[in-house]
Protein backbone atom coordinates (compact mmCIF):
# COMPACT_ATOMS: atom_id res chain seq x y z
CA UNK A 1 0.00 0.00 0.00
CA UNK A 2 1.40 3.39 -0.96
CA UNK A 3 1.62 6.25 1.50
CA UNK A 4 -0.01 9.56 0.61
CA UNK A 5 1.65 12.82 1.58
CA UNK A 6 -1.43 14.90 0.85
CA UNK A 7 -1.91 17.65 3.41
CA UNK A 8 -4.78 17.17 5.81
CA UNK A 9 -7.91 19.26 5.27
CA UNK A 10 -8.84 19.03 8.94
CA UNK A 11 -8.59 22.17 11.05
CA UNK A 12 -6.44 21.54 14.12
CA UNK A 13 -7.49 23.07 17.43
CA UNK A 14 -6.06 26.04 19.27
CA UNK A 15 -3.31 27.96 17.50
CA UNK A 16 -1.87 25.20 15.32
CA UNK A 17 -1.26 25.94 11.65
CA UNK A 18 -2.94 23.13 9.65
CA UNK A 19 -0.46 23.61 6.80
CA UNK A 20 2.57 23.01 9.06
CA UNK A 21 1.62 19.89 10.92
CA UNK A 22 4.22 17.10 10.88
CA UNK A 23 3.42 14.26 8.54
CA UNK A 24 5.03 11.73 10.86
CA UNK A 25 5.39 11.90 14.65
CA UNK A 26 7.52 9.32 16.49
CA UNK A 27 7.49 8.94 20.27
CA UNK A 28 9.86 7.27 22.72
CA UNK A 29 7.46 6.47 25.55
CA UNK A 30 9.68 6.64 28.63
CA UNK A 31 9.07 6.91 32.36
CA UNK A 32 6.53 4.20 33.19
CA UNK A 33 8.82 2.58 35.75
CA UNK A 34 9.75 5.86 37.42
CA UNK A 35 6.08 6.87 37.58
CA UNK A 36 5.28 3.63 39.41
CA UNK A 37 8.32 3.80 41.68
CA UNK A 38 7.40 7.33 42.79
CA UNK A 39 4.07 5.88 43.97
CA UNK A 40 5.63 2.77 45.54
CA UNK A 41 3.88 0.58 42.99
CA UNK A 42 5.13 -2.32 40.83
CA UNK A 43 6.58 -1.31 37.47
CA UNK A 44 3.81 -3.04 35.56
CA UNK A 45 1.31 -0.62 37.11
CA UNK A 46 3.24 2.16 35.39
CA UNK A 47 3.02 0.33 32.08
CA UNK A 48 -0.72 -0.08 32.52
CA UNK A 49 -1.06 3.61 33.30
CA UNK A 50 0.87 4.40 30.13
CA UNK A 51 -1.81 2.74 27.99
CA UNK A 52 -4.12 5.68 28.69
CA UNK A 53 -1.49 8.00 27.22
CA UNK A 54 -1.22 5.77 24.15
CA UNK A 55 -4.98 5.98 23.63
CA UNK A 56 -5.05 9.76 23.98
CA UNK A 57 -2.08 10.40 21.70
CA UNK A 58 -3.38 8.02 19.01
CA UNK A 59 -6.81 9.61 19.12
CA UNK A 60 -5.40 13.15 19.00
CA UNK A 61 -3.12 12.42 16.04
CA UNK A 62 -6.04 10.88 14.17
CA UNK A 63 -8.25 13.88 14.92
CA UNK A 64 -5.57 16.32 13.77
CA UNK A 65 -5.12 14.48 10.49
CA UNK A 66 -1.48 13.58 11.12
CA UNK A 67 -0.54 10.87 8.66
CA UNK A 68 1.73 8.61 10.71
CA UNK A 69 2.49 7.92 14.36
CA UNK A 70 5.25 5.54 15.42
CA UNK A 71 5.49 4.42 19.05
CA UNK A 72 8.59 2.80 20.53
CA UNK A 73 6.73 0.09 22.42
CA UNK A 74 9.40 -2.55 23.12
CA UNK A 75 13.06 -2.35 22.18
CA UNK A 76 15.31 -5.29 21.38
CA UNK A 77 17.19 -4.48 24.59
CA UNK A 78 14.06 -4.70 26.72
CA UNK A 79 14.47 -8.48 26.84
CA UNK A 80 17.12 -7.76 29.48
CA UNK A 81 14.38 -6.80 31.93
CA UNK A 82 13.10 -9.32 34.51
CA UNK A 83 11.13 -12.13 32.80
CA UNK A 84 8.01 -11.38 34.82
CA UNK A 85 8.01 -7.77 33.58
CA UNK A 86 8.50 -8.85 29.97
CA UNK A 87 5.65 -11.36 30.27
CA UNK A 88 3.40 -8.70 31.78
CA UNK A 89 4.26 -6.31 28.93
CA UNK A 90 3.33 -8.93 26.35
CA UNK A 91 0.01 -9.56 28.10
CA UNK A 92 -0.60 -5.83 28.19
CA UNK A 93 0.06 -5.62 24.45
CA UNK A 94 -2.50 -8.35 23.78
CA UNK A 95 -5.04 -6.61 26.01
CA UNK A 96 -4.51 -3.29 24.23
CA UNK A 97 -4.97 -4.86 20.80
CA UNK A 98 -8.06 -6.76 21.87
CA UNK A 99 -9.75 -3.76 23.49
CA UNK A 100 -8.72 -1.13 20.93
CA UNK A 101 -9.52 -2.96 17.71
CA UNK A 102 -13.01 -1.49 17.56
CA UNK A 103 -11.72 2.03 18.13
CA UNK A 104 -9.04 1.62 15.46
CA UNK A 105 -11.76 0.57 13.04
CA UNK A 106 -13.99 3.49 14.01
CA UNK A 107 -11.19 5.99 13.41
CA UNK A 108 -9.96 4.24 10.25
CA UNK A 109 -6.50 3.76 11.77
CA UNK A 110 -4.18 1.26 10.11
CA UNK A 111 -1.85 -0.72 12.37
CA UNK A 112 1.56 -1.98 11.32
CA UNK A 113 4.75 -3.04 13.09
CA UNK A 114 8.49 -2.71 12.73
CA UNK A 115 11.07 -4.87 14.45
CA UNK A 116 11.57 -8.60 14.79
CA UNK A 117 8.05 -9.42 15.93
CA UNK A 118 8.56 -13.11 15.17
CA UNK A 119 10.26 -13.42 18.57
CA UNK A 120 7.16 -12.24 20.44
CA UNK A 121 4.94 -14.76 22.27
CA UNK A 122 2.31 -16.56 20.23
CA UNK A 123 -0.69 -14.66 21.57
CA UNK A 124 0.94 -11.30 20.83
CA UNK A 125 1.83 -12.35 17.29
CA UNK A 126 -1.65 -13.70 16.67
CA UNK A 127 -3.35 -10.49 17.78
CA UNK A 128 -0.92 -8.32 15.85
CA UNK A 129 -1.68 -10.32 12.70
CA UNK A 130 -5.41 -10.06 13.30
CA UNK A 131 -5.44 -6.30 13.91
CA UNK A 132 -3.15 -5.63 10.95
CA UNK A 133 -5.35 -7.77 8.72
CA UNK A 134 -8.59 -6.13 9.85
CA UNK A 135 -7.22 -2.58 9.52
CA UNK A 136 -5.14 -3.04 6.36
CA UNK A 137 -7.70 -1.22 4.18
CA UNK A 138 -8.01 1.83 6.43
CA UNK A 139 -7.07 5.23 4.97
CA UNK A 140 -6.52 7.23 8.15
CA UNK A 141 -3.59 7.46 10.55
CA UNK A 142 -0.89 4.82 10.13
CA UNK A 143 -0.04 3.62 13.64
CA UNK A 144 3.28 1.80 13.76
CA UNK A 145 4.35 -0.12 16.85
CA UNK A 146 8.09 -0.68 17.17
CA UNK A 147 8.31 -4.09 18.85
CA UNK A 148 11.53 -5.98 19.53
CA UNK A 149 13.02 -3.12 17.54
CA UNK A 150 16.61 -1.92 17.17
CA UNK A 151 17.52 0.77 14.64
CA UNK A 152 21.05 -0.59 14.27
CA UNK A 153 19.65 -4.06 13.58
CA UNK A 154 17.19 -2.57 11.11
CA UNK A 155 20.04 -0.92 9.19
CA UNK A 156 22.00 -4.18 9.19
CA UNK A 157 18.94 -6.10 7.98
CA UNK A 158 18.42 -3.52 5.23
CA UNK A 159 22.04 -3.89 4.11
CA UNK A 160 21.59 -7.66 3.92
CA UNK A 161 18.40 -7.32 1.86
CA UNK A 162 20.12 -4.89 -0.47
CA UNK A 163 23.11 -7.23 -0.89
CA UNK A 164 20.78 -10.14 -1.60
CA UNK A 165 18.94 -8.18 -4.26
CA UNK A 166 22.19 -7.19 -5.94
CA UNK A 167 23.35 -10.81 -5.84
CA UNK A 168 20.13 -11.88 -7.57
CA UNK A 169 20.91 -9.27 -10.23
CA UNK A 170 24.28 -10.94 -10.87
CA UNK A 171 26.12 -8.30 -8.90
CA UNK A 172 25.15 -5.46 -11.22
CA UNK A 173 25.14 -2.42 -8.95
CA UNK A 174 25.71 1.21 -9.68
CA UNK A 175 29.09 2.56 -8.61
CA UNK A 176 27.43 5.27 -6.55
CA UNK A 177 24.49 4.11 -4.47
CA UNK A 178 22.35 7.02 -3.33
CA UNK A 179 20.98 7.03 0.22
CA UNK A 180 17.45 7.18 -1.17
CA UNK A 181 18.11 3.84 -2.84
CA UNK A 182 19.06 2.36 0.52
CA UNK A 183 16.01 3.61 2.43
CA UNK A 184 13.73 1.39 0.32
CA UNK A 185 15.21 -1.60 2.17
CA UNK A 186 14.32 -0.23 5.61
CA UNK A 187 11.23 -1.45 7.42
CA UNK A 188 9.78 2.06 7.21
CA UNK A 189 10.23 2.33 3.44
CA UNK A 190 6.56 3.15 2.88
CA UNK A 191 6.49 5.90 5.50
CA UNK A 192 7.92 9.40 5.30
CA UNK A 193 10.80 10.01 7.67
CA UNK A 194 9.64 11.35 11.04
CA UNK A 195 9.39 15.12 11.19
CA UNK A 196 9.15 15.19 14.97
CA UNK A 197 10.58 12.80 17.56
CA UNK A 198 9.27 13.18 21.11
CA UNK A 199 10.83 11.61 24.19
CA UNK A 200 9.22 11.76 27.59
CA UNK A 201 10.70 11.51 31.12
CA UNK A 202 13.53 14.02 30.65
CA UNK A 203 16.03 11.67 29.02
CA UNK A 204 17.76 13.17 25.97
CA UNK A 205 18.80 10.34 23.69
CA UNK A 206 17.32 8.28 20.86
CA UNK A 207 18.06 4.88 22.42
CA UNK A 208 18.48 3.01 19.12
CA UNK A 209 15.22 4.34 17.68
CA UNK A 210 14.85 5.27 13.98
CA UNK A 211 18.50 6.33 13.73
CA UNK A 212 18.52 6.49 9.92
CA UNK A 213 15.07 8.00 9.56
CA UNK A 214 15.49 10.67 12.24
CA UNK A 215 18.53 12.29 10.62
CA UNK A 216 16.66 15.59 10.13
CA UNK A 217 13.80 15.14 12.58
CA UNK A 218 13.05 17.86 15.08
CA UNK A 219 13.66 16.53 18.59
CA UNK A 220 11.51 17.53 21.55
CA UNK A 221 12.24 16.34 25.07
CA UNK A 222 9.89 16.76 28.01
CA UNK A 223 10.33 15.90 31.70
CA UNK A 224 6.74 14.62 31.78
CA UNK A 225 6.64 10.89 32.48
CA UNK A 226 4.78 8.87 29.87
CA UNK A 227 1.79 7.89 32.07
CA UNK A 228 1.15 11.63 32.57
CA UNK A 229 1.55 12.62 28.91
CA UNK A 230 -1.73 13.93 27.56
CA UNK A 231 -3.23 15.80 24.62
CA UNK A 232 -2.05 19.14 26.01
CA UNK A 233 1.55 17.90 26.05
CA UNK A 234 1.31 16.69 22.46
CA UNK A 235 -0.15 20.02 21.34
CA UNK A 236 2.72 21.80 23.10
CA UNK A 237 5.22 19.70 21.14
CA UNK A 238 3.42 20.50 17.90
CA UNK A 239 3.46 24.23 18.65
CA UNK A 240 7.21 24.09 19.26
CA UNK A 241 7.65 22.14 16.03
CA UNK A 242 5.78 24.78 14.05
CA UNK A 243 8.04 27.52 15.38
CA UNK A 244 11.23 25.83 14.25
CA UNK A 245 12.89 26.55 10.92
CA UNK A 246 13.70 23.33 9.08
CA UNK A 247 16.52 23.75 6.56
CA UNK A 248 17.68 20.13 6.02
CA UNK A 249 21.28 21.30 5.76
CA UNK A 250 20.61 24.27 3.47
CA UNK A 251 21.73 27.80 4.24
CA UNK A 252 19.38 30.53 5.42
CA UNK A 253 19.38 34.28 4.84
CA UNK A 254 18.12 35.05 8.33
Amino acid sequence: MSFSLTKSKKSPPFDLDPTRLPQHVAIIMDGNGRWARARHLPRIVGHRAGVRSVREVVRTCAELGIKALTLYAFSADNWKRPPEEVSALMRLLVRYLRLELGELKRQQIRLQTIGHVERLPGAAKAWLRRVQRETAHHKGLVLTLALNYSARQEILDAARRMAMQFKQRNGQVRKLLHRDDFRQFLSTARLPDPDLVIRTSGEMRLSDFLLWQAAYAELWFTPVLWPEFRKANLLEALRVFQKRQRRFGAATDT
